[in-house]
């Protein structure tokens, strides 16, 4: 990885951390909480064996979720966002470009085990999956003609071809999407994990994460709730109002 795991025990630490490793890089950051170091960066679908038929899960949500829809999504990848949403494994793995909103789903679950915060630079990821973008700092929208490859359609229809999980954004379509300020990377037909993409022997240059001891979970939850990090704020929805009140 770019740099060693580092401790984090506040959100001071964890500012000052930022400061130190960012230094003068002036693309996109992104950021993935998750309340297990154990876990790999892999997207609910990969992480399932055998993998399950991702057309099979899509036929099937289609057809149960289609009358209780008020805007039909207009493709493949606005299915694949529903899906996400509602918890169905998809080839997608959710990310923010809020370091406190990432953190939060780092201290919210496993109180026992050590949590991670993991940094992306999506830029420097999409170099290794030979995204050439026009402009230095560009992300790619999952309209863009280089996403056609990651289509579920295009996945099923051919067998050979294996490429790297790549990052982009997606219209920010739900209320949830807007306040966790969400942004994707989505995997292939191969189960690459995201800290592991490269060329044999090159560096990996685009992530690093932080490591967050199980005493300090409560805490850091603590120093979230001050600064407005509350599950109202991230899920901006009636059920969870239950818990703020």
């Amino acid at each position: 990885m770019r740099y060693e795991d580092r401790e984090i025990r506040s959100v001071g630490e964890l500012i000052q951390n930022l400061n130190e490793h960012i230094g003068d890089h002036e693309g996109p950051i992104w950021y993935r909480g998750q309340s297990s170091a154990e876990w790999r960066l892999e997207p609910k679908l990969l992480r399932t064996v055998p993998v399950p038929s991702e057309s099979h899960l899509l036929n099937r949500f289609k057809q149960n979720a289609i009358l209780l829809l008020s805007r039909q999504p207009q493709s493949e990848f606005d299915w694949l966002f529903l899906m996400q949403h509602y918890s169905v494994p998809t080839r997608l793995l959710d990310w923010s470009e809020s370091p406190l909103a990432a953190l939060y789903f780092a201290l919210v679950s496993n109180p026992g085990e050590v949590g991670a915060l993991w940094v992306l630079l999506p830029t420097v990821l999409n170099q290794k999956s030979n995204y050439r973008p026009d402009f230095e700092h560009e992300v790619p929208s999952f309209e863009d003609e280089q996403l056609q490859n990651y289509l579920p359609a295009t996945i099923a229809r051919e067998h050979s071809s294996k490429l790297y999980p790549i990052a982009a954004i997606a219209p920010r379509n739900s209320s949830r999407m807007q306040a966790q300020q969400g942004v994707f990377t989505i995997s292939h037909r191969e189960n690459i994990y995201i800290e592991d993409v490269g060329a044999e022997g090159a560096a990996r240059d685009h992530i690093w994460r932080y490591v967050i001891p199980h005493d300090s979970k409560v805490s850091l939850q603590k120093e979230l709730r001050l600064l407005g990090y509350t599950k109202f704020q991230l899920f901006p929805e009636l059920e969870s109002l239950g818990g703020t009140l």
